[in-house]
């Protein structure tokens, strides 16, 4: 649980922010779940989440697995959901942010294209 000023805010809470932030970005198609690790596979921990918060030394870091459309730029989209995330979740819960780290794991290809 990330904690400040005697508030304690569940770790989910702050993954739901988090994922609500970066789907408001344009450019961002869906959460995507990341790859299986066989490792992790057995763990008590859900497999497929597409975002996770972890508090070190004292900070969050959130990393989102994000599935972006096809004319999308990959970098101005990943960087778009940094900010995003970051402004608002650190609005809502006056917690530090260390980083986010987002990874693009696919591509949406069933969006039709637009006729000119």
């Amino acid at each position: 649980m990330a904690e400040r000023s005697g508030l304690s805010i569940n770790l989910d809470v702050i993954e739901s922010m988090a994922a609500m932030a970066a789907l408001e970005v344009n450019g961002v198609s869906s959460m995507s779940a990341k790859i299986v690790n066989i490792k992790n596979a057995f763990s008590k921990s859900p497999v497929f989440k597409p975002v996770r918060a972890e508090v070190k030394n004292g900070a969050v870091v959130i990393t989102l697995h994000i599935c972006i459309s096809k004319k999308a730029n990959a970098k101005e989209v990943a960087e778009a959901v940094q900010v995003s995330v970051k402004d608002k979740v650190q609005s809502m819960t006056s917690n530090a942010i260390t980083s986010i780290n987002v990874h693009i794991a696919s591509v949406d290809l069933s969006e039709p294209d637009e006729e000119e």
